[in-house]
């Protein structure tokens, strides 16, 4: 900041519109949390409306993932073309207009096409263009910037669960969606207005400027294209990661309402208030505190030690879960405490591949990265609930899930911190060699036909 009385230089001033940038992209996160993270409070009612099965109905959801994340690599493209306002004001109305028409629903078809498609489309648009946003406008605080805004899309719902929940006693579930999806679609079009991204001559000067280096966090210095990276060992493994942790809290947030009833939790109060309402009101808090927490945690000891806490923690907290499911007050508890060890992936994976594969293609990579979290919605949704369906019963399921947390901290640790430091040591030496002195940007760019593999390097 500077000092009384003086005039703001042109840093502080770009300093100030990051810091803005931030704000406004958590705004745009919040309005489309609701359609993924209260889905919860619509899957009784939905069934008997439109005389669905939960198998059925969990299509709704698993579409909704689907299309959020697989379509994600060419959103990224096309924001990091055009920029993020048009595109992300597209996606704010798409998302709460896909709520009002999912209200009228009557069939199951028909909100497959509206909750699960139209929503998808929209949510994906502002998921994936918030992330991209960020870690440009942050270099020096990827954890720490993504972990904001991914905590406004794991908390936003917490300002709206009681409300919609206290509509749908009071009303229907068709009357929720329809108010709040208006708001939603609103608050988030002007919110999008003042988004843009940094220019280029902040960018030039983030890169020839001086900055102690971190080992923890140590970051590549060469800009690596979609085509290379999906030709890297590195990728497969965080895809594969990303996919086991997507499944192990899609699979709560989606069959939450569903065990809760089958616990026989669903009757109960807690502190006075219903067991589920409070449950997932516990849950957006910690699902968005954590975000921020641990991308803040891992800019300081490193990405790959940060997710072996985090994942192990999850584990840890599913376990006492399932051992205490017939305990209300703990019930509630462990849920936040489960997903407190969730919710850090949507800042410490895109910060880990930003830092491992650069920012100028930063958006479409992460939409690479980000469609496994559309098959963790597959496997945490559907298949979740035909494995329920086929043993009838929920253990089977949290067994499953138990042990792809523990997987997934182990090979944080064992394989992937490994892989990712002969990575950043082979790019650096490369970087060096093939940067363009006359562009003077401190970076390189592999692009298809390139001198450079990245697969021949690990």
């Amino acid at each position: 900041m500077p000092a009384m009385g003086s005039k703001a230089t042109p840093d502080d001033v770009r300093t100030a519109t990051r810091w803005m940038q931030l704000l406004l992209g958590v705004v745009c996160m919040i309005v489309i949390s609701s359609p993924q993270y209260v889905w919860a409070l619509f899957t009784q009612p939905m069934t008997s409306a439109l005389g669905a099965s939960l198998p059925e109905l969990q299509i709704t959801f698993s579409i909704l993932i689907v299309v959020q994340t697989f379509l994600s690599p060419w959103q990224g493209a096309i924001i990091d073309r055009f920029g993020p306002r048009l595109l992300l004001s597209t996606g704010v109305v798409v998302s709460g207009l896909s709520w009002i028409l999912a209200a009228q629903a009557s069939t199951i078809t028909l909100l497959y096409l509206t909750y699960g498609l139209l929503g998808g489309l929209g949510t994906g648009i502002v998921y994936i263009g918030v992330i991209g946003h960020m870690v440009q406008w942050f270099p020096d605080k990827r954890g720490l910037a993504t972990g904001c805004v991914a905590a406004g899309y794991g908390m936003g719902a917490l300002l709206t669960t009681f409300p919609i929940s206290s509509v749908m006693r009071e009303s229907s579930y068709q009357t929720a969606m329809m108010l709040f999806g208006s708001v939603f679609g609103l608050v988030g079009l002007v919110a999008a207005q003042g988004l843009r991204r940094p220019d280029a001559a902040w960018r030039l000067a983030w890169n020839q400027r001086p900055r102690a280096s971190s080992a923890a966090t140590a970051m590549v210095s060469i800009d690596v294209a979609p085509l290379e990276m999906l030709g890297t060992r590195i990728f497969w493994l965080m895809f594969a990661m990303m996919t086991m942790m997507s499944t192990t809290g899609l699979m709560v947030t989606s069959q939450m309402g569903a065990f809760t009833r089958d616990f026989g939790m669903s009757g109960l109060l807690v502190l006075g208030m219903p067991v589920l309402p409070l449950a997932l009101s516990l849950d957006r808090l910690t699902n968005g505190a954590t975000r921020p927490f641990f991308g803040w945690v891992s800019d300081r000891i490193g990405r790959e030690h940060t997710m072996f806490i985090a994942f192990a923690l999850e584990g840890v907290a599913m376990t006492l879960w399932l051992l205490t499911r017939d305990n209300p007050l703990l019930f509630v508890l462990l849920s936040g405490l489960v997903f407190f060890g969730w919710g850090e992936i949507f800042s410490l994976f895109p910060s880990t591949l930003t830092d491992t594969f650069g920012t100028r293609y930063a958006t479409a990579n992460y939409g690479c990265l980000y469609m496994a979290q559309g098959v963790g919605s597959v496997l945490g949704g559907p298949v979740a609930a035909l494995l329920h369906q086929s043993t009838g019963s929920w253990i089977p399921v949290f067994v499953v899930i138990i042990a792809m947390d523990f997987t997934t901290a182990a090979l944080a640790i064992g394989l992937l911190k490994p892989l990712r430091r002969r990575w950043l040591a082979t790019v650096g030496t490369r970087a060096v060699a093939t940067a363009d002195p006359v562009a003077g940007s401190g970076t390189s760019t592999f692009t298809a036909g390139s001198t450079f593999s990245p697969t021949s390097q690990q």
